[in-house]
């Protein structure tokens, strides 16, 4: 490292998400993980499930589809376990002033595994009372590399060695998003059939999420080539949480060939435990005074959700359901630090109800099962403008329409072959979208092995498109009874 570093931006920036008070901060990747992690978005579930995007809401029968509508498990008349295999490929490929860098994880884990447990009642109304059981698991890696743009650039001044001031130029040259860890939930569902046409069910849920998270940029020097690396203030850090939520479903046979149904699901109540590294600067300089982890909680609600569903049978051969879900309240946190406050005046003025539709189809040939759905889920946040570099260089207000997630398109397809008491299914499962990845505003610390460093706050954001694909297997195995 240089033995003196002074990085100066000549914009005032007219807006910038980087804020700290006491232990805590919020930034672009911080509002990405309300939605990303905390949202209750789980798109994996049994094969079957995958195989129609998660379209299941009034048809019920089958465990996976208590995630939509409880009272699915009410449709089912025998028992059912059920447990799934997931291989999971995700590629993030970011794009910077025509360059591109790509990453590729690549992982296997059990995602799902449930079952039913039907319960005939003696009654001229009421036909059966059942319990059902479902755990999803979910990987939550999320790598990001951006390639640099030496446009991009600070005037510095360092002191060599015999004393002499250097006039030097500190160039970005690349940037890493690394996010590792899962996100689960467990749900717990009762539900009843009457007179095989109203089916109710109710469900508990338990969620769960456990990550890594680091964010850093290198700046290369132009007269020597050498380079630093500059991590985020707050990071690295870990978040271990626990969540809960409730849902109430019913589901009504309109015909022989008609279904309709509705369910709601309360906002996931989050108990969030984050241990965070801490750069604390001099008093009268941006040195680094020291380095230090620390531990805070807080508390994190996400949306609360309505689904309503129709589902077209006309025979027992085909099946066809359509479920549209939306979100009917705001993300929120616990208004305990002016940063909590902050992070809800944002989310009041700038997020809005997230809407899904997932389309699909199952057709049945004997013991053979073809299945194929495609969902589609709107982007939570509306547009931003942020100060934020062009790719020549220069600085200025930019709008972006995407800064946090974007619109997510799931396409599926499936096929299984039941062999009356056991069943095996598979599906395949495209998921893509795009965003704008915006990092490099705020603080970050540049340090040796010795924790002596600088602190050097940026008022612009550096923003590249990402572009995210994964292509995802699922094998089911599974045994009525």
């Amino acid at each position: 490292m240089k033995n003196k570093l002074a990085l100066v931006l000549s914009i005032s920036a007219a807006m910038y998400l980087q804020a700290q008070q006491g232990n805590s901060y919020w930034d672009f990747t911080e509002i990405r993980n309300s939605s990303d992690v905390y949202g209750n978005n789980l798109e994996f579930n049994s094969a079957r499930s995958v195989g129609m995007a998660g379209a299941l809401g009034a048809l019920g029968g089958d465990i996976a589809s208590t995630t939509i509508n409880p009272a699915g498990v009410g449709v089912a008349i025998a028992g059912d376990f059920q447990g799934t295999i997931g291989f999971q490929s995700n590629k993030n490929t970011s794009n910077l002033a025509g360059s591109s860098s790509m990453l590729k994880d690549n992982n296997t884990r059990l995602s799902q595994i449930g079952g039913i447990i039907a319960f005939p009642v003696n009654s001229n109304k009421w036909k059966f009372v059942n319990l059902g059981v479902n755990y999803i698991n979910k990987d939550l890696s999320n790598q990001v590399l951006t390639p640099g743009n030496h446009n991009i650039y600070s005037d510095v001044d360092w002191t060599d060695q015999n004393g002499n001031i250097v006039h030097d130029k500190l160039m970005y040259n690349g940037h890493r998003y690394d996010r590792s860890g899962h996100a689960s939930k467990m749900g717990i569902s009762v539900g009843g059939n009457y007179e095989n046409r109203i089916y109710v069910g109710a469900g508990l849920n338990f969620h769960s999420a456990n990550f890594d998270q680091y964010d850093y940029y290198q700046g290369i020097y132009d007269s020597d080539g050498k380079t630093e690396i500059y991590d985020k203030q707050f990071t690295p850090y870990s978040e271990n949480s626990t969540g809960f939520s409730a849902s109430l479903g019913i589901i009504g046979r309109v015909s022989n060939q008609f279904r309709l149904g509705a369910s709601i699901e309360t906002p996931t109540w989050w108990n969030i435990d984050r241990v965070y590294t801490q750069y604390t600067p001099n008093a009268n300089d941006n040195n680094i005074q020291s380095i230090d982890n620390y531990r805070e909680s807080r508390n994190f609600r996400s949306p609360m959700k309505a689904t309503l569903s129709a589902a077209f049978v006309p025979s027992k051969s085909f099946a066809f359901n359509v479920d549209y879900t939306v979100g009917l309240s705001k993300p929120h946190f616990e208004e305990n630090t002016s940063i909590n406050r902050d992070l809800n005046q944002f989310f009041d003025q700038n997020s809005k109800s997230q809407s899904e539709v997932r389309l699909g189809a199952e057709y049945r040939l004997e013991g053979f099962r073809l299945r194929a759905g495609y969902a589609f889920a709107s982007n939570p946040f509306d547009s931003q403008t942020i100060a934020a570099f062009q790719n020549n260089g220069n600085m200025g207000n930019s709008t972006f329409s995407n800064l946090y997630v974007g619109k997510r398109n799931i396409a599926g397809v499936g096929i299984g072959y039941d062999f009356k008491s056991f069943y095996i299914d598979a599906a395949y499962q495209n998921v893509n979208y795009k965003y704008d990845n915006a990092f490099a505003s705020g603080d970050y610390a540049t340090y040796d092995s010795s924790n002596h460093g600088v602190i050097v706050s940026n008022d612009a954001a550096i923003v590249s498109e990402v572009k995210n694909q994964q292509n995802n297997i699922f094998i089911t195995l599974g045994y009525r009874f």
